[in-house]
């Protein structure tokens, strides 16, 4: 009796090739996204690809799982691909390679690959222990009009029989554009799109159409073994619908709110979706570090989404994912130019806060694409350089996010915490153990460098403390008992992410792997300021220190 029991449970295993992955699970993850068609082919080309044009540039599933390595080396675990449905082909504003025009839920599109294709590329994920997360758009269609002028009623000609699973008027809400509507019932029931390019609204009130998505959803995720899905356009359909539809497709579930109200966004924590992007976060980042003039304030003032969010299930864990770009906003660079410092200190924000981290593909090469559809380059054309200081910097936020999360089980469920300073053109963060120094001065070496104050009574005396991102110490001695606060100077306007010394791996495989050893004794690597001791390097400047660290 045992071998059959065995088979069967054999075969349960391999039918579902999902890695179970909750939410508790999914907050330990860092994720890369991508554009299927721009990340990497199948044949490794290096084929032109204008972006303006809006048209298929090659991009497969075959060529992410040729790629995996360049991924997976900078620290990420988890990958969110573009929608798989098959999209309309020519619009008024190109082809539907970015996945979001949906014609036939039931039919992958052909330009990314086969259906074997797609299943290689998740069980390629799983093999390496990453967890996939697809992309999934279920409140539009894409409908191209038949008529060439619109009639006087306002209404176009669509044939509802191509868009599929579907096939009929009713199955969609009535036309009407939710222009600049702010309006809930308008962005829940008019259209998305224009007269050039009018997105059919699906009537997700109709309880067929609900069973269709719900059966669609749930075949989706298991047939190609998502362990998360990204739904798009979430604030456009009515709230009690996602539920039902989280619950059909049974792994975790993070939704697109597109707001600047934190709030807004977070109403939809727990009792719509399990975790939601902090755009709230994203508008108020590109603010502070966009520029040297960039108001930092705003950030210290932000309230924490799960803070705000409503009463959930007992033990439900809600979550928010943190951003600097995606493929619907413009690159950070093409705000902050060619400023490397204030790159990096947006960056390093996203990594250290609350929330998953996400990183939008081509982020870590330095593409500077402004709004759409410059900001869908080809990732091939940068030769996935691993040289590049922005792929050391990730990897770096990556190895300290893992450290944290090694060292302090509580970190995932620490709110970060500001600590005031006197320059505000200087902030720091507290979510324990990381003690994060940043600043919008910017990388112009004749301005001169913000001081960061560290309070009294954070760290005992004598602690040595290493920038995560250099890998350099601050060492400072003990002074005064008593004493007051330690200030350090930052240096080229670059962010620091501090830690005790004592918490690097002794076998120099996590952060800072050079330093192994070095600060597994206080006694050891104990210095006066600024000096070099057993390849700890002083970081920045250690100035007036007459406290406690």
């Amino acid at each position: 009796m045992l071998l059959p029991l065995f088979a069967v449970l054999l075969s349960l295993l391999l039918a579902s090739p999902t890695l179970a992955a909750s939410a508790e699970d999914w907050s330990k993850r860092s994720i890369y996204q991508l554009v299927t068609d721009r990340f990497a082919t199948s044949n490794d080309s290096v084929a032109p690809c204008d972006t303006s044009l809006r048209t298929y540039c090659g991009g497969s599933w075959t060529g992410i799982i040729d790629h995996l390595d360049y991924i997976q080396q900078m620290g990420f675990d988890a990958v969110w691909i573009s929608p798989i449905a098959q999209n309309a082909e020519d619009t008024a504003y190109g082809k539907g390679y970015h996945g979001y025009w949906s014609t036939n839920l039931d039919l992958l599109n052909p330009h990314f690959g086969a259906d074997s294709d797609l299943k290689a590329l998740s069980k390629a994920l799983h093999a390496r222990a990453m967890y996939l997360m697809l992309d999934v758009v279920v409140n539009h269609y894409a409908g191209v009009p038949t008529n060439t002028t619109i009639s006087p009623a306002n209404l176009f000609t669509l044939d509802y029989s191509s868009l599929l699973p579907f096939g009929t008027q009713d199955d969609f809400h009535p036309q009407c554009f939710i222009g600049n509507s702010n309006d809930q019932a308008v962005l829940e029931q008019c259209w998305l799109g224009d007269e050039n390019l009018p997105l059919p609204d699906v009537n997700t009130e109709d309880p067929g159409v609900v069973a269709t998505l719900n059966a669609w959803i749930k075949k989706t995720v298991s047939e190609y073994g998502a362990d998360g899905i990204r739904i798009d356009t979430v604030k456009h359909i009515r709230r009690n619908f996602w539920p039902d539809f989280a619950k059909s497709a049974g792994v975790f579930t993070l939704g697109e709110i597109l707001t600047t109200d934190p709030v807004y966004a977070a109403s939809y924590l727990g009792a719509a979706v399990d975790g939601v992007f902090d755009y709230p976060k994203y508008y108020q980042t590109v603010t502070a570090f966009g520029s040297t003039s960039g108001n930092l304030s705003a950030l210290q003032t932000s309230p924490s989404l799960p803070a705000l969010a409503p009463p959930s299930a007992p033990g439900r864990r809600v979550l928010t994912a943190a951003f600097l770009e995606n493929h619907d906003q413009p690159r950070f660079p093409s705000y902050a130019s060619t400023d490397t410092a204030l790159t990096k200190n947006a960056m390093t924000s996203v990594f250290v806060g609350d929330g998953m981290p996400v990183l939008y593909y081509g982020q870590e090469q330095g593409y500077q694409g402004g709004a759409d559809p410059g900001n869908r380059e080809a990732l091939w054309l940068s030769g996935y350089e691993t040289n590049k200081p922005l792929v050391a910097h990730v990897k770096a936020l990556n190895a300290a996010r893992k450290l944290a999360i090694a060292k302090n089980p509580a970190f995932l469920t620490t709110q970060a915490s500001w600590i005031q300073q006197s320059n505000p053109s200087a902030l720091m963060l507290s979510k324990p153990p990381l003690l994060t120094l940043l600043t919008n001065i910017g990388a112009n070496t004749s301005a001169v460098q913000p001081t960061w104050h560290i309070p009294a009574g954070m760290y005992k005396p004598n602690t040595t403390l290493v920038d995560l991102l250099a890998c350099q110490a601050v060492v400072v001695d003990g002074g005064e008992a008593g004493g007051g606060v330690t200030e350090v100077r930052a240096q080229g306007g670059m962010p620091q992410v501090l830690v005790p010394a004592s918490m690097l791996s002794r076998k120099g495989d996590g952060a800072c792997p050079a330093l192994a050893g070095a600060g597994g004794s206080s006694g050891a690597v104990r210095a006066g300021r600024g000096r070099v001791v057993r390849g700890l390097a002083a970081v920045g400047t250690v100035v007036g220190v007459v406290g406690l660290l």
